[in-house]
């Protein structure tokens, strides 16, 4: 065999293994999301990106923390043994996704009930009803372990989810390093 046409074998070769490589390097077709907010539209949007990625056969992992937790606060579990401060941000944050307030013309509770009313004349899923469909749909929530335990909340409080887990930061960035999209709802 020449050795110009060996070359070009390997030349090939080269060309294909750096190929290869990039193949497996490539980001998994995974939509991992920062949750930060607890208000109502914030959290709607969230949800409403998450269900739509899923019916586009992407994974999706939710990653709650802050105050976003509050929303995954289950109204009829109730806990025993907390601090005082834990207790007054338990008073304090909303107790479960249905209590949340709007970001913006809220208007002591009625922008809300006005949002709410709309979405139901025009057959918009409401936020309880979006997260209930992420749960059958197999999006997969996580909740942020330092920030929990910030706030005083306790797992026995969250709602009950098909999904849910509990991590920190790291197994977070782990998963949003593979990626091929990532947001941050605040």
């Amino acid at each position: 065999m020449p050795d110009d046409m060996s070359e070009t074998v390997e030349q090939r070769i080269d060309k294909l293994e750096k190929q290869l490589k990039q193949l497996q390097n490539q980001r998994k077709d995974q939509l991992s999301m920062v949750i930060f907010s607890n208000d109502m539209d914030k959290i709607l949007a969230a949800l409403v990106i998450a269900v739509g990625a899923v019916a586009m056969d992407t994974e999706v992992k939710m990653f709650f923390t802050f105050w976003a937790i509050s929303a995954l606060r289950d109204k009829k579990k109730k806990t025993k043994g907390k601090d005082v401060k834990s207790k007054m941000f338990g008073v304090m944050l909303p107790h479960g996704i249905g209590q949340l307030k709007l970001s913006k013309m809220n208007m002591v509770g009625l922008g809300k009930d006005m949002i709410k009313g709309i979405m139901k004349h025009k057959n918009i899923a409401s936020p309880e009803k979006l997260l209930a469909t992420a749960g059958e749909l197999g999006v997969q929530i996580d909740i942020c372990e330092m920030s929990m335990d910030l706030m005083g909340f306790k797992k026995e409080e969250m709602i009950d989810y098909p999904d849910l887990g509990y991590c920190g930061v790291a197994t977070f960035l782990a998963d949003a390093g593979e990626s091929s999209i990532q947001l941050f709802i605040s």
